[in-house]
C-alpha cells in the first residue's frame, strides 16, 4: 500500500448536512480516515449564485488539500451542481466525487415507472443538474423538481416528525404524489433532507421509493479508491476530524440529527477560509 492510501478522504458541505454522507462512508469504509469541513459561516449555499458557490467550494477544497487528502467528496448538492468542473480543473490529480450523479443513478434505478420528483434547494433546482443526470441514466423518465427551502430549517431545528413537519411536507409534496400521474420516486437532492426520509416514506406510502444519495455516493467512493489503489488496508479503524468556519457549538449540537454518535464542541476545530 502506498503512502497516499493512509491519507484521509476530504468531505465538505456548506454546513452539517453533509454528515449524512460522512456517516454512509464511515459505515461502508470504517478503515478510512475522514476530514470533514462544514462552511457554517457562509451557509446556506442553496440561495447563492453559481459563481459564488464555485468560489466557496474552491476555497474549502484548497484548505482540505492543504491538510493532505487522497480524494474529495463534495457532499453539498449545490456545490456538486455548480463547482465540480472548476474543482477538477484546479486539482487535476485529485479524485473528486459529487453527490448528484450517484443519487440520480439510484433514483433512475429505483423508480418503477420513471416518474421522479427531486426535492432540493432553490439553487440546485435552478441548475437543473438532477434532471440531466437522471435522463442520462433513464432517457424516458419524467422528472419534476421541487424547491423545498423550509426542509433545511426544519431539520436543523430537529423538526423531523410531528404535526408541523407533516404539514410542511404535504405543502411541498402532495400535488406531485397524487392523481393518476402521481410520481413513484422521491429523490432527496439535499444532504439536509435524509433525516426526513421516515416522514416522507410514511406520508407517501410503500408505492413511492424514497432515495437518499448518501449510500450510493459511499459506494462510488469505495469503487474509486479501489480502482486507484488508494484503499487504506492497514486494518485499523480510521479517524474522523471535524472542521467548521463558525459556531462549533451549534455544529456539534445539530450533528445529532445526522449521525448516531455524540459530538462535543471541543472536537470541532474552527478555521478561516479567508
Amino acid at each position: 500500500m502506498n503512502d497516499t492510501a493512509h491519507m484521509p478522504i476530504g468531505i465538505f458541505d456548506s454546513g452539517v448536512g453533509g454528515l449524512t454522507v460522512l456517516r454512509a462512508v464511515r459505515e461502508r469504509l470504517p478503515g478510512e480516515s475522514l476530514l470533514y469541513l462544514g462552511d457554517t459561516a457562509r451557509l446556506p449555499y442553496g440561495t447563492k449564485s453559481a459563481q459564488t458557490v464555485a468560489a466557496y467550494a474552491l476555497a474549502a477544497t484548497r484548505r482540505l488539500v492543504s491538510f493532505g487528502i487522497k480524494a474529495l467528496l463534495v457532499a453539498d448538492n449545490t456545490s456538486s451542481a455548480h463547482a465540480l468542473d472548476a474543482l477538477r480543473a484546479e486539482f487535476p490529480g485529485l479524485p473528486v466525487v459529487g453527490v448528484v450523479e450517484p443519487g440520480a443513478a439510484a433514483a433512475a434505478a429505483a423508480s418503477a415507472h420513471g416518474r421522479i420528483v427531486v426535492a432540493a434547494t432553490e439553487s440546485t433546482v435552478q441548475a437543473g443538474i438532477y434532471p440531466r443526470a437522471i435522463l442520462h441514466s433513464r432517457p424516458n423518465a419524467r422528472v419534476t423538481q421541487l424547491a423545498c427551502p423550509l426542509f433545511v430549517s426544519m431539520v436543523e431545528e430537529g423538526l423531523v416528525e410531528g404535526t408541523i413537519a407533516e404539514q410542511i411536507a404535504r405543502h411541498y409534496l402532495d400535488a406531485s404524489f397524487s392523481g393518476d400521474a402521481a410520481a413513484d420516486c422521491l429523490l432527496l437532492g439535499c444532504t439536509h433532507f435524509p433525516p426526513l426520509a421516515p416522514l416522507f416514506a410514511r406520508l407517501l406510502g410503500p408505492q413511492v421509493a424514497v432515495v437518499d444519495s448518501a449510500t450510493t455516493t459511499a459506494m462510488v467512493i469505495e469503487d474509486l479508491l479501489a480502482l486507484r489503489r488508494l484503499t487504506n488496508r492497514s486494518g485499523r479503524p480510521g479517524t474522523i476530524r471535524y472542521l467548521a468556519t463558525d459556531d462549533p457549538e451549534r455544529f456539534a449540537r445539530v450533528s445529532g440529527v445526522f449521525v448516531p454518535w455524540t459530538l462535543e464542541a471541543a472536537e470541532v476545530e474552527t478555521i478561516d477560509l479567508g
